[in-house]
C-alpha cells in the first residue's frame, strides 16, 4: 500500500492526539470538544494547541486555531509556508480556511468529520458549503487512538451544551 505520510507523520499525529487527551484533563467542566493540533516546520515541531471554546468563550478557538496562533507567535510571522497541520480530527470549515490563509501546506487528520458527527459535532450544514474531498490526508492507522479520545471525552462531558 503506497501511503501519502509516513512515520515522522504517524509520531506528530500522536501528539496531536495527545493534545486532544487534554479536554480529559479537567474533572467538571472541559475546556471545550476532544480536539487537538500540532504543527512542524522542516520536521520540527513548532507549536501545539487544543480546543478552548468553552474555557475562553471563544467559538474561534478550535484546536487547528490555537495551534496556528501559537505558531505564529512562535515563529514571529502570520505566514505558516513551509508548515504542517497535524490535527486529532478533520478540520472543521473554520479550521481549514485559516489553515489556507495562514498557508499551511499540508494538513494530517486522524479522526474523521463522521467521528465528529457521532458524538454530536454535526457541521455536516458548514461541510456541504465545501467540496469534498479537496484538502487534507487521512492517517488511517491513528484513527482508532483519536477516535477513542474523543469517545472518552464524550463519555465523561457528553454533548448536549449543558456543561
Amino acid at each position: 500500500m503506497n501511503k501519502a505520510y509516513d512515520q515522522g507523520d504517524v509520531v506528530a499525529m500522536r501528539e496531536a492526539i495527545k493534545a486532544s487527551a487534554t479536554s480529559l484533563n479537567d474533572e467538571n467542566i472541559p475546556t471545550g470538544g476532544p480536539f487537538g493540533s500540532v504543527i512542524y516546520k522542516d520536521g520540527k515541531f513548532i507549536a501545539g494547541g487544543y480546543n478552548h471554546v468553552l474555557a475562553n468563550h471563544d467559538p474561534s478557538a478550535h484546536g487547528e486555531v490555537q495551534a496556528i496562533r501559537e505558531a505564529c507567535r512562535v515563529l514571529g510571522t502570520w505566514d505558516l509556508s513551509g508548515c504542517v497541520l497535524y490535527t486529532s480530527c478533520e478540520p472543521c470549515p473554520m479550521c481549514l480556511m485559516t489553515s489556507k490563509w495562514a498557508n499551511i501546506g499540508k494538513i494530517y487528520f486522524a479522526a474523521t468529520r463522521k467521528d465528529a458527527a457521532d458524538i454530536g459535532f454535526k457541521d455536516d450544514e458548514l461541510y456541504a458549503l465545501l467540496k469534498d474531498g479537496v484538502y487534507g490526508i487521512a492517517i488511517e492507522e491513528c484513527r482508532g487512538e483519536a477516535v477513542d479520545v474523543m469517545k472518552k471525552w464524550h463519555r465523561k462531558f457528553g454533548r448536549d451544551g449543558q456543561y
